[in-house]
């Protein structure tokens, strides 16, 4: 009985140590696949250099149109808000008055002509018979004086006459320019007051050309100052810079204009300063006080490195990008970033050189110091996309 209570406790332990064996026995651990990245390699290039800013729209030439004379406003003969030319009738007043003025001092002026004839006759007769003694100086004196006190009148009398004619002139009121014609202040039937600050009448805006205004700051003027110094910036011959400009809706206008002011003072208040562009309007697009996105180009960056906006990342120390180096392992690098440069792409001011292989796609697979392999564009976020489809089916398995 011992015996066998033995050999069963045997067979037990044999069993125990075999299922032992068999439970220390798991399944070998499967490898990391290699991390799938496309990278670009950095090629230094020259690319334009361009500036951005926020710009508004003012008319080249606004005119407020006043009443110089006053008196009763008889007519608008314009069309508000519309397009005017230049010497086109906007107002007129009342000219009777005037014309009435004007003959006064008309028949005035004829009466001083007629006082100056008789004393240049007398003048004339006088002169030599004092010179024979047959009269005396002062006759003459007398005589010389009628003659140049009528000839002063006709002057007075001709100034007179050319007043009358200008105020009169005054009343008939046309366009200085060609351009859009405001609102009129005053209606029609309104006294004008020429020395009332309610002598305005309306104003006229030239729009073609137009300007465009923005303001350059302080510190992008050092900053462009020390890049041409460092001869990361080129400026174009004779500092012709072209303005492009797009609208409030993202839509490009189709016309180019040039610099042709900048203010030789920064503003107190602001620490800016003021530049003006001129552009062609023809088709009346652009009205004086809109929004606009202004583009300040000609300048180019020489030897400009441009990676995708995506291939930097935000670190705590600043932007960083994931390096490829050449044993296929990854190196994280720190840069210094500039001016975006299209719609996806950076400027790596420092950090980056000729050479240089770049992670773009798979920058979240890709661990510092590990090797990765590099794949054509678009080949990792597939892989990356089929990761869990393929893991779900081996889990099934």
């Amino acid at each position: 009985m011992l015996d066998i209570l033995l050999s069963r406790r045997a067979l037990a332990s044999v069993a125990l140590a075999a299922l032992a064996a068999g439970c220390s026995r798991e399944a070998p651990l499967p490898q990391r696949p290699v991390p799938e990245v496309t990278v670009i390699e950095v090629r230094p290039q020259t690319i334009p250099y361009t500036s951005e800013f926020v710009a508004q729209t003012e008319s080249s030439r606004q005119v407020n149109i006043v009443a110089r004379v006053s008196g009763f406003l008889d007519r608008i003969a314009y069309q508000e808000g519309e397009l005017v030319k230049e010497g086109q009738l906007l107002f007129q007043l009342d000219p009777k008055p005037f014309q009435a003025q004007l003959e006064a001092a008309s028949g005035e002026l004829q009466s001083q002509q007629a006082r100056f004839t008789t004393a240049q006759a007398n003048l004339g007769r006088v002169r030599p018979l004092a010179q024979q003694n047959a009269l005396s100086q002062a006759d003459l004196d007398r005589a010389q004086g009628e003659f140049d006190s009528a000839k002063a009148a006709v002057f007075s009398a001709q100034a007179k006459v050319t007043e009358a004619e200008l105020n009169l002139g005054y009343t008939t009121i046309r366009s200085p320019v060609t351009g859009l014609a405001s609102r009129s202040v005053q209606r029609q039937g309104a006294y004008l007051n020429a020395t009332s600050p309610d002598s305005t009448l309306t104003y006229v805006a030239a729009i073609d050309p137009i300007w465009v205004n923005f303001s350059v700051s302080q510190n992008v003027t050092a900053k462009l100052r020390d890049q041409v110094a460092k001869k990361q910036v080129i400026q174009p011959k004779n500092r012709d810079y072209e303005v492009e400009i797009v609208l409030s809706d993202g839509t490009p206008y189709p016309y180019k204009g040039k610099i042709n002011f900048a203010d030789p003072s920064f503003s107190q208040d602001t620490g800016s300063f003021l530049v003006r562009a001129v552009l062609p309007n023809p088709k009346r697009e652009l009205r004086p006080g809109m929004f606009v996105t202004a583009h300040v180009k000609g300048a180019l960056r020489p030897n400009a490195i441009v990676v995708p906006q995506l291939a930097v990342q935000q670190g705590s120390n600043g932007h960083l990008v994931y390096v490829v180096k050449q044993d296929g392992t990854v190196e994280v690098r720190p840069v210094v970033v500039g001016d975006y440069y299209g719609e996806k792409n950076i400027v790596i001011v420092t950090g980056l050189h000729a050479g240089d292989r770049v992670v773009v796609e798979g920058v979240l697979k890709a661990v510092p110091g590990q090797p990765v392999k590099i794949v054509e564009p678009g080949a990792a976020d597939t892989a990356k996309a089929g990761a869990p489809v393929g893991e779900a089916g081996a889990a099934k398995k």
